[in-house]
């Protein structure tokens, strides 16, 4: 596929186009691993959560647009756990993105702003069964650091996390 993508910050008033992205992208991807009643709910959660974590400007969320229409974002700041290192806390691109390269673009530029805020090294977590993500990730640079975290999203299973980390050299 071919567009124009621009990558740019996302503002307060964003937090609907944010919102629609995370819940889009978690339902196609995620829903699968919860009761049908707690996956409806998570992704009205995600849909909704947003506004707020926008008007409070703590961390970076990026938002990626091909021809125009946003269909990805990147949220990411210092790492909790590690303090020298930026935090991917979340990358999300909407289904009908899927495969168009919005995706790519979005890594790169988010990369390129971890690095410009001086972070030497960045990590994130994905689910251990979710190929997609993981290969991605991997042709993004990153690489397995061996880390695997259990992670409950309040049903009370939970799933196994592996985290994946890129070294800026």
């Amino acid at each position: 596929m071919t567009g124009v993508f621009s990558v740019f910050p996302a503002s307060p008033d964003d937090g609907g186009v944010v919102g629609e992205i995370h819940a889009e992208s978690w339902k196609a991807a995620y829903t699968g691993f919860f009761t049908s009643e707690f996956g409806e709910g998570a992704v009205s959660h995600r849909r909704g959560k947003w506004h707020a974590v926008l008007a409070e400007g703590k961390d970076t969320v990026m938002l990626a647009a091909l021809d125009g229409r946003p269909l990805a974002f990147s949220y990411f700041g210092s790492s909790p756990a590690r303090p020298d290192s930026a935090e991917i806390f979340g990358f999300y691109g909407h289904p009908d993105g899927w495969g168009s390269g919005v995706a790519q673009a979005l890594m790169a530029a988010s990369l390129e702003a971890i690095r410009e805020k001086g972070f030497k090294r960045v990590h994130l977590w994905t689910l251990r069964d979710t190929p997609q993500s993981r290969r991605f990730y991997a042709k993004s640079g990153f690489t397995e650091s061996g880390e695997i975290r259990d992670h409950d999203f309040g049903d009370g299973n939970p799933i196994a996390q592996v985290e994946y980390e890129l070294i800026f050299r």
